[in-house]
């Protein structure tokens, strides 16, 4: 049992929970509780996580005639939580003990005990802790727990998984509670092997795969990177959601470790460890499941880990998965696929890139014809070695030459315009204008013809031609008064001045100035185009989908 303050005498549940006890989903349970001001308000937990006193709950569905009665499986599940409250994977394991060795573990109260048996008793012991796991899973998925694997990503690795020959062995060095490593390829049953740091989990994991029979499964305790228990062990598939965001991985005790055959992760990338360890175990031939952040498939610092990946032909996919697959939280996640080649020359030559990102989280996971393409280990060996699916799918699919040609018709077109906006000019037969009488801004300020604006002075009167004043602003001998000590250059200098002319000529001088700043405007824009057209046209030449016209 825990030391947390003492619950209400009451269990808790979530709105998970409550959806469950109705029948409804759960964004019905959110509906209600904007709508309904009588709706229980949260006895525990957080903004994002309340919880919410189950007689209150209960009472409030039979109010409104939406309840039912509470089953066994959820009394079950309350109970616990008020008895081991944050510490609810101790619960599980002393559910799974009981049902397993038949006794009654210390603390575990009676009515527990009760509901189990019942459980079990019109099942087995086997579903009332598989359920029991579900239930545990689906609590924390907010919390984002490393030793949780939600549904979907299970439900996605199995699939990229796929068959798995019942003589073969599967791996998963950081197993949590389990849920990934029993149940990928748990129709053909293979040998299972699994480590997990935190005990309990790992006992649970244990009790999970003795509960259901599964004899071939063997999960043992202990740091996978700092302690490897299974330092033998070559598995012909490897599965794993590792550990993320930890810079304490044991960097500084594993400099010489034989593991890092691709390079010595950084601090920052632990996630790079995990995958090199997995790969360790893997016979000729095997393959590695790696469940990542996205950020690994760019982050600067394991660059050059990644370009040995690469280079080496041993990466041979990297799936992108749906927005909301994690849970816990909406960032992408990618599942890197490894393969340790099995002969000399057995490596792969390109990368197969998946993106699903725009996919149902809940649909079929197998690709669209624009959702995939291959790409040559050479065009990833570049300055970045950037493996985001989502970037090369889509530079895959480029129309290059619809693209190029409408770029090349706009940079014409815009050329054409940017000559006809450079105002004819002939040589002078005077003075600077500014030379003969002027006027300062600050007067023309004072006297009410000019206000400060956005991006500078504007002209309030219909005696002083906007355009003819900023022209003017930025010519060579005001830019001089308006620019600071620092190099800062600023439109609205007071101490600027402008020649005294009559508004016929100020507009004459007005309407030069715009066409120039439309000038120049367009002159950025025609080199934009130009850096666009250039950029597009040397990468459809190389990767062959442009060609020399003839």
């Amino acid at each position: 049992m825990t030391d947390n303050p003492a619950l209400p005498a009451g269990p808790l549940v979530t709105g998970s929970e409550i959806a469950r006890l109705a029948g409804v989903t759960r964004a019905a349970v959110s509906n209600w509780r904007r709508r309904y001001a009588d709706f229980p308000t949260p006895s525990g937990g957080g903004v994002n996580s309340p919880l919410f006193d189950l007689t209150e709950v209960q009472n409030w569905l039979d109010g409104q005639r939406k309840g039912q009665e509470a089953s066994v499986e959820v009394q079950l599940w309350q109970a616990l939580r008020r008895v081991y409250g944050d510490d609810m994977v101790g619960g599980l394991v002393a559910v799974a003990r009981l049902l397993t060795e038949g006794e009654v573990p210390e603390g575990l109260p009676a009515d527990v005990v009760g509901f189990a048996r019942d459980l079990a008793g019109s099942g087995s012991a086997a579903e009332v802790v598989s359920t029991l796991a579900e239930r545990f899973t689906d609590s924390v998925r907010r919390a984002g727990s490393d030793r949780v694997t939600s549904t979907r990503i299970v439900r996605a690795v199995r699939h990229l998984a796929g068959s798995i020959a019942s003589d073969a062995t599967l791996f998963d060095p950081a197993c949590g509670i389990g849920t990934l490593l029993l149940a990928v390829g748990a129709e053909q049953r293979p040998r299972c092997c699994g480590q997990e740091s935190e005990a309990r989990s790992a006992l649970f994991s244990q009790l999970r795969a003795d509960l259901a029979g599964r004899t071939d499964a063997d999960i043992v305790t202990g740091d996978s990177l700092r302690d490897d228990r299974w330092p033998d062990l070559k598995a012909d598939l490897v599965v794993c959601d590792p550990p993320v965001g930890e810079s304490d991985w044991g960097r500084e005790d594993l400099l010489l470790d034989t593991r890092w055959e691709f390079g010595i992760p950084s601090r920052a990338e632990g996630e790079l460890a995990w995958l090199q360890h997995a790969y360790a175990h893997t016979v000729p031939g095997g393959r590695v499941l790696m469940v990542l952040p996205a950020s690994v498939a760019y982050r600067k610092a394991g660059r050059r880990i990644r370009a040995e990946l690469v280079r080496r032909g041993t990466l041979t996919q990297v799936t992108a998965l749906p927005s909301g697959t994690a849970a816990s939280h909406a960032l992408p996640v990618h599942i890197w696929h490894l393969r340790r080649p099995d002969a000399l020359g057995d490596a792969v030559t390109s990368v197969r890139m998946v993106d699903l990102t725009a996919s149902d989280p809940d649909g079929s996971l197998e690709p669209r014809p624009e959702q995939v393409t291959e790409v040559p280990l050479i065009e990833l060996l570049d300055d970045v070695v950037d493996l985001t699916p989502g970037r090369h799918v889509e530079d895959s699919h480029r129309d290059y030459a619809v693209e190029y040609r409408n770029l090349r018709a706009e940079l014409t077109e815009q050329v054409r315009l940017l000559a006809e906006l450079l105002p004819k000019l002939i040589e002078g037969d005077g003075p600077s204008s500014l030379d003969g009488p002027t006027v300062s801004v600050a007067d023309l300020v004072r006297a009410g013809l000019v206000a400060f604006g956005d991006p500078g002075p504007v002209s309030v009167s219909d005696q002083l031609d906007t355009d003819y004043l900023q022209g003017f602003l930025r010519s060579a001998a005001n830019t001089r008064r308006s620019t600071s000590s620092s190099g800062t250059f600023r439109l609205d200098g007071k101490g600027a001045r402008i020649p005294q002319m009559d508004i016929t000529e100020q507009r004459r001088y007005g309407a030069a100035f715009r066409a120039l700043q439309e000038f120049e405007e367009r002159a950025r824009r025609v080199a934009e185009l130009g850096r666009d057209a250039a950029a597009l046209a040397r990468d459809g030449l190389s990767n062959g989908a442009l060609s020399l016209g003839r």
